[in-house]
């Protein structure tokens, strides 16, 4: 409300004090209501930015398992609580993969790859015939929990021909969470692998 003056013939306008501090009083709310919704925003687009990675992360993971399990031959399922088998062997719930690489020797098993999934819910590689954890590579980031109920490695027509004349296929799916900043969120991941090299 602006008050009038008259001082020696002339109107002087202005605004009062209580008016001047109202007016500074809103202006601040509105910036800190503003700049809290800029800071959320912010943290919003972090959090999604740092998901987004580890997805590309399992992504990448996927296409490299893919790559090295197509190339190689004589898989092998890996089962929890029994011993890896001396040949090539299918199943329909194994937790892991033991595998030829391409260039590698079949009459040594000291040079061997495998993937598996521990109790612990990562996912885990070698490439000197060990399938001890301490003695492996783990491929999953800390954030990633795969859950070993529903994840598995189902291997078919592993076994030589003649007595099996299906091509080798391996179908991976992964199945978890990713914790991120204290907030669960679930992934399932599935690819499925045909062996390159003749099964014949």
């Amino acid at each position: 409300m602006r008050k009038r003056y008259f001082k020696k013939n002339k109107f002087i306008t202005g605004y009062t004090l209580i008016e001047t501090m109202i007016a500074l009083t809103v202006f601040l709310i509105v910036i800190v209501i503003g700049s809290s919704a800029l800071v959320n925003v912010h943290i919003v687009n972090k959090k999604s930015q740092d998901t987004r990675s580890i997805l590309d992360s399992l992504s990448f993971i996927m296409e490299d398992m893919s790559r090295n399990i197509r190339t190689g031959y004589d898989y092998r399922c890996i089962e929890v609580g029994q011993l890896l088998p001396t040949g090539p062997k299918s199943c329909t719930n194994g937790a892991g993969i033991f595998f030829e690489p391409s260039d590698g020797n079949p009459t040594n098993n000291n040079d061997n790859w495998d993937y598996i999934v521990f109790p612990d819910g990562k996912l885990y590689r070698s490439t000197n015939g060990s399938y001890v954890e301490a003695q492996m590579t783990q491929m999953t980031p800390d954030e990633v929990k795969i859950n070993n109920t529903y994840s598995n490695f189902l291997i078919l027509g592993a076994e030589p021909y003649p007595g099996d004349k299906q091509q080798p296929l391996v179908v991976i799916r992964l199945v978890g969470t990713i914790t991120n900043k204290g907030v669960d969120i679930p992934f399932s991941l599935q690819t499925a692998v045909s062996q390159r090299k003749n099964d014949r």
